[in-house]
């Protein structure tokens, strides 16, 4: 046979082999998006919060915020290491 037809033939039938080798597209379009969606709702922990009045339980007002001043203090004066090689050890 003719080396050329041979190529060409080859040529030819390459893009229709690939094509049936691919996945239908329409699953991919029916759930484009839905990833996004799932992982943002599944970062909700509680979906009707905005609709509960009851006050929160937790700490009084002055327990936070002695709580959080010494937060910001802990970055005001950061606890210095004399030596680098003990790295947490013998505390």
């Amino acid at each position: 046979m003719n080396h050329h037809f041979l190529r060409a033939a080859g040529t030819a039938l390459l893009p229709l082999t690939l094509a049936a080798c691919m996945a239908p597209t329409p699953f991919v379009d029916r759930n484009i998006g839905k990833v996004a969606t799932d992982m943002r709702n599944a970062q909700i922990m509680h979906p009707g919060a905005d609709r509960n009045m009851a006050p929160p339980l937790g700490l009084d007002g002055p327990a936070a915020k002695a709580g959080y001043d010494q937060y910001v203090k802990s970055f005001k004066a950061p606890e210095k290491n004399a030596n680098t090689f003990l790295i947490g050890v013998g505390r």
